[in-house]
């Protein structure tokens, strides 16, 4: 049976502190954000997720959903400092991590070599449409987020703590782009599909940004706190059972005797190793974030979705048969046991 007894983690009470904290700004957060963000709920709450299990998102949107705004409204109720970097075809490495400069001395006439930051030295930053730049650029993208440093001219430099990526991809215009392989995209902790508003949504959209009033989000959570938040994650307890379910959910998706029949069908690759770990991990923010200590089964079932729709990898009979991963995912969580 799964545990959710109130066991706090820590044993000098602050994590109990924090975990309360959380608990009652949820509701904060969520009103806050409401002020310039309409609807995208579960997308909120799997971008906050993510950015407590020290993770990084991929987000698929079309263009028009306020992808930015929403990221920048998420910045501004952290306190964390947002950039926003455009990918195109012709960035460079450079262009994103920095380089060096020669500086001459008005007095000495001395030149010297200074480092000067680019725009991956932030808190948060927005990757936008991520797939557009060469793979090149794509790779000291993701060595950063990997490493959480930049290396330049054989000097090493730190980048901002705490320090989270998301990367935003169209997925209706492929012409022009640069594809992240699944190596890359095993990367992301999530992989987060934001959609169109309810027509209600929409409307309520309209009226709240096409009026004058000044909506100035309050802060809720310092970066400090959420560094905090992040240590936190690690010492939330789970047992056995939850992480014997998330590892057994991962290793249905690649097939054999005791997969699904759809799973056998229609996937070319499953999930590795990291799908485990990002569900466990993830399962730990989740439960702080609804109040709880111990991570449950409904915890990675809630989370399956995210962690594995850029894991698993469809095969030719499912695109003739218009089986998505999505699909794949659903009927996966239904098959296999808790």
């Amino acid at each position: 049976m799964e545990d959710h007894s109130a066991s706090p983690p820590g044993a000098d009470g602050q994590g109990d502190e924090i975990v309360a904290r959380i608990t009652d700004a949820r509701e904060r957060i969520a009103t806050e954000l409401s002020k310039v963000v309409i609807g995208q709920e579960t997308v909120i709450e799997e971008i906050i997720i993510a950015l407590f299990t020290r993770g990084h998102c991929l987000m698929t949107g079309v263009p028009g959903l306020g992808k930015t705004l929403l990221v920048k409204s998420i910045a501004d109720v952290f306190s964390l400092q947002f950039r926003r970097i455009q990918f195109t075809p012709d960035l460079m490495p450079a262009d994103i991590c920095g380089s060096e400069i020669v500086e001459q001395d008005a007095a000495t006439g001395k030149r010297t070599f200074t480092y000067v930051k680019g725009p991956i030295f932030a808190n948060l930053l927005l990757a936008d449409e991520i797939n557009r730049t060469p793979p090149k650029t794509q790779a000291a993208m993701l060595e950063a987020m990997e490493e959480r440093q930049v290396t330049a001219a054989g000097k090493t430099y730190q980048l901002e703590k705490p320090f989270f990526v998301l990367a935003t991809q169209n997925p209706i215009e492929l012409e022009g782009t640069y594809p992240l392989p699944e190596a890359q995209l095993d990367r992301f902790i999530f992989n987060i599909v934001m959609t169109y508003l309810t027509t209600e949504q929409e409307e309520q959209m309209v009226r709240q940004t096409t009026d004058a009033v000044d909506r100035t989000l309050a802060h809720v959570f310092s970066g400090e706190e959420i560094i905090d938040i992040q240590n936190l994650v690690r010492n939330v307890p789970v047992s056995s059972n939850v992480i014997s379910y998330a590892v057994r959910l991962v290793s249905a998706s690649r097939g054999g005797d005791d997969a699904p029949q759809i799973i056998r069908d229609m996937v070319k690759w499953g999930a590795g190793s990291r799908a485990s770990q990002a569900l466990v991990l993830a399962g730990k923010a989740r439960a702080l974030l609804y109040g709880r200590y111990n991570v449950a089964c409904e915890d990675i079932r809630a989370l399956a979705l995210p962690v594995l729709r850029h894991r698993i990898i469809t095969n030719f009979h499912a695109d003739a048969e218009g089986v998505t991963s999505e699909n794949v995912i659903e009927n996966l969580v239904d098959a296999v046991p808790e």
